[in-house]
């Protein structure tokens, strides 16, 4: 099977992943990296506009990692995680996908800065 996209994970993902059991932490990763080769919006799923993102429960709770594509390059589409949450809520709260557009806003300032060899 051959993988849609690479993915990266920021910063502030890593954070959130510490601050969960192992269990939890594998079950999300394990998740992401089955949501490259398989097209499953329970995996992985478009929210608004430009971000999208990586679902998992486990254990009666909704994980989230909150994500944009970055298709600058000619030969490889990536998927960067910006943030993750635990979602309580039916909806996806404003609050946080602003702070993923935030995100996405810096990150793509700094590609273009770095002539585009700047990945994280």
């Amino acid at each position: 099977m051959k993988q849609k996209f690479n993915v990266i994970l920021l910063g502030e993902v890593w954070d959130f992943l510490d601050t969960l059991d192992e269990k939890s932490k594998d079950k999300i990763l394990y998740n992401i990296d089955k949501a490259k080769y398989v097209n499953d919006p329970e995996l992985f799923k478009k929210i608004e506009d430009v971000i999208w993102e990586f679902r998992s429960k486990y254990r009666n709770t909704h994980y989230r990692l909150l994500s944009f594509w970055d298709k600058t390059d000619k030969t490889d589409t990536w998927v960067i995680a910006t943030h993750g949450i635990v979602k309580k809520t039916g909806k996806m709260p404003k609050t946080e996908i602003e702070k993923a557009k935030a995100i996405m806003k810096q990150y793509f300032e700094e590609k273009q800065k770095n002539d585009g060899h700047g990945k994280k």
